[in-house]
């Protein structure tokens, strides 16, 4: 379905679980801020497999109850200052997680299993903190004891990321994002907003289809020009570092980052 910003964001209800992309692979920073216009909060964000500003605004907005990640920075920028400050002041919940459990709880969510197992966090403190991944004996080595953690299905309402085009059909583009395809086929609704549409369908051209993701796991699409700003968007503009460190050094404090947004939203409307 073809649409614009404000239909796209109308998908997004208080108490929904949010899942959003890494810095580099297509955050649609347009919808980002579209959902706090919107205002609908308790949100429970999981970033595949990493956040940045995206997750940073929407914290800073207090639309945010949790995040489920392996890690949250602006990059070069530094820390995310809203981020932080929250979890100092215990507004919101963490949910720490490593990339491969992520992915693999999307994949089982794929899949349509209640789990995946995975070792890689066997022996580390995370299994403290997360009472809903079980540790059990692996049923097929009867021998030996031979632990093994069970990932639950991770299975958002909605995904949100960006692209730089989609065609008439609702088909689109995401190139070699291979995790914006697993959070789509995750989600209950994907929304998707767009550098341009195009008429031709991206399925029919060899050199496109492999990187095109159907129309049948796409909710809804907007075209939303430079989407992305101020990250980049792969092959089509560079992130704009500047911008990325005004946002780092006046989102320090809550009427910093009330004075950056105000700025933001009038720099986008122009």
């Amino acid at each position: 379905m073809r649409g614009n910003l404000d239909a796209l964001v109308k998908h997004v209800q208080s108490g929904m679980q949010i899942a959003v992309p890494v810095d580099y692979a297509g955050v649609s920073m347009a919808m980002t801020r579209a959902m706090i216009k919107h205002g609908a909060g308790n949100l429970d964000l999981v970033c595949v497999p990493t956040g940045g500003l995206q997750v940073d605004q929407l914290v800073g907005a207090g639309l945010v109850r949790s995040v489920e990640t392996s890690a949250i920075s602006l990059g070069e920028a530094g820390g995310a200052p809203r981020f932080n400050h929250a979890i100092r002041e215990g507004t919101i919940r963490i949910k720490d997680a490593t990339c491969p459990a992520i992915h693999a709880g999307l994949m089982a969510a794929q899949k349509g299993v209640p789990f995946l197992p995975m070792r890689g966090v066997i022996g580390t403190d995370l299994l403290n903190y997360r009472d809903d991944w079980m540790v059990i004996d692996n049923p097929f080595n009867v021998d030996q004891k031979d632990p093994i953690t069970l990932i639950p299905a991770i299975k958002p309402d909605i995904s949100i990321f960006h692209c730089p085009m989609a065609d008439r059909f609702g088909n689109v583009w995401i190139g070699r994002r291979r995790e914006l395809a697993a959070m789509a086929f995750a989600s209950r609704i994907t929304l998707v907003t767009v550098e341009r549409m195009v008429d031709k369908s991206l399925l029919s051209d060899e050199m496109s289809a492999a990187g095109t993701l159907p129309a049948l796991y796409v909710t809804a699409v907007a075209e939303a020009p430079k989407g992305a700003w101020p990250y980049g968007l792969w092959g089509e503009y560079a992130p704009d570092t500047d911008e990325l460190l005004q946002y780092a050094k006046l989102a320090r404090t809550p009427e910093g980052f009330a004075e950056y947004m105000a700025r933001a939203e009038s720099k986008c409307s122009q």
